[in-house]
This record gives C-alpha cells, structure tokens and sequence, in this order.
C-alpha cells in the first residue's frame, strides 16, 4: 500500500521510524499497534489505515474514519510520560502543526483531554492506551484521528471541520511529513508538562473559564502538570484526571 503514492518502506525512511503499514481497511490502527507491540515491534512503529470500521474515541465512543482522512497509531515504549500529559502533549503537537499549515499562530484550540478544535469544531482526536505487566508499563499506543479530506457525516454538520474547509489542497502526507517526527521524540520528555508546555496549553485552552456539568460541575480552571483538569467547583478547587467534558 501507498500513501499519497508514497510506498510505506519510504515513509518509514522520510521521518526516521523504525517501521511503517500502510493498510487500505483496518478495523482500528490503534488496536493494530497493540497487535504488533505484544509481538515485539519497535517504539516509533506507525500504522496508518485508509479506513476503519471500528475506530473509537475515549469510553467506547465510535469514530467515523471514512477514506480521505487520517487514522493512524504510533508505538511508544518506556520511558513515556504519564498517561494524562502524553494526551496533552501530541495534542500540542498537533495543534501547532495545524497552525503551520493554515499559517495562522495559535489559531487551534484543546478541548481536555483529547479534541482538537478549529473555530469551535473537532478536527481531530487523540486516545492514548497503555498495556501494563502488573506494575510495570509495556508499551502505549497513540492513536490519532484527524479530518482532513474526508466527507463529514450529516449529523456532525456544525461540530467537525475539515482541513479541505480551510486548505482545498491539502494532502494527508503534508500533515504527517510535520507530524511524525516530533511525536518520535515524545519520550524523551519528563513524565510531567514541563512550565513551558503548560504556557502553551494555556494559550489554546478552549475550555478554561467556561461552566461544565461532567464530569464533575463547576468552571474549568486550567490544568496541572502531570495532566489533570482543574475545576473550581465554587467552594474549592478539585482536580479530574479523566472523563467526558460537557458543557453546561
């Protein structure tokens, strides 16, 4: 298989990871990285799917991943942050890579813990699974789902965007060729948001300041460093590590 007539053995050697599949149906790229790490593959392995039947977001949501789009999975092995800053962090990446593209600085929103948001609607979302031997972490999945070229289903009119909406050129290559390489090197970061990607986060934190009702009520507040989502509740601050967001 080929990607944008690019065959995967050379997409491999273009961003410097060990290994890449290119496949034109997968049920899900994320459970392929799970498939191919309990057989030994390396960190950095990347599988991209033309499709999936059955890619999913946080708590068992559904992904619609129609051709045109891009649906992919990397590999990553100790050491890697914790789990909430890694969801943080490839949504830095991503959000700066998106500006680079339309050419318009921090221009892109996060949405804790894992949605990428251009002028209020998701562009792409992030799930992140570790796999664990009792106490010890195997490896983690990072799977990816970005629009790009990809037809929006009817009944996300209005909450999804495409890049085709912004750029009606754009390919999925010249997303990846700025994507790859800087989400290789996220091991070698602390376990926790150093101070200055906390600034950057702050910059794009679509939800600070807005009232929420889930998972817990009150007004995000930022977030902390290894992660959490702050929420002043109004008799105190309280600290989420995981859930679905929902407005009030």
């Amino acid at each position: 298989m080929t990607l944008d007539d690019i065959p995967a053995n050379l997409l491999a050697r273009r961003w410097g990871v060990p290994q890449c599949g290119v496949f034109r149906t997968l049920s899900s790229s994320l459970d392929a990285i799970h498939e191919v790490a309990a057989q030994g593959a390396p960190a950095g392995t990347v599988v991209i799917a033309e499709e999936q039947t059955a890619g999913r977001g946080r708590d068992g949501r559904t992904w619609r991943s129609p051709a045109g789009g891009l649906w992919f999975g990397m590999l990553l092995r100790s050491p890697v942050p914790v789990l909430g800053a890694l969801s943080l962090r490839v949504g830095l990446v991503l959000a700066d890579v998106v500006d680079d593209l339309i050419g318009r600085g921090d221009s892109t929103r996060l949405k804790w813990p894992n949605d990428v948001l251009l002028h209020d609607r998701k562009v792409a979302g992030i799930l992140c699974e570790g796999r664990w031997q009792g106490d010890t972490l195997q490896w983690m999945a990072v799977g990816i789902g970005m629009n790009v070229a990809n037809e929006v289903p009817a009944e996300l009119d209005g909450r999804a965007i495409t890049l085709r909406e912004l750029l009606p050129d754009v390919r999925r290559i010249d997303v990846l060729d700025r994507l790859i390489p800087p989400l290789v090197r996220l091991t070698a970061h602390g376990a926790q948001l150093t101070e200055f990607e906390c600034s950057a986060f702050a910059r794009r934190d679509w939800l600070r300041g807005r009232q929420i009702r889930t998972p817990i009520s009150g007004r995000a507040a930022g977030i902390r460093p290894d992660g959490a989502l702050l929420v002043d509740t109004g008799s105190g601050t309280t600290m989420v590590r995981e859930g679905h967001v929902e407005l009030s």
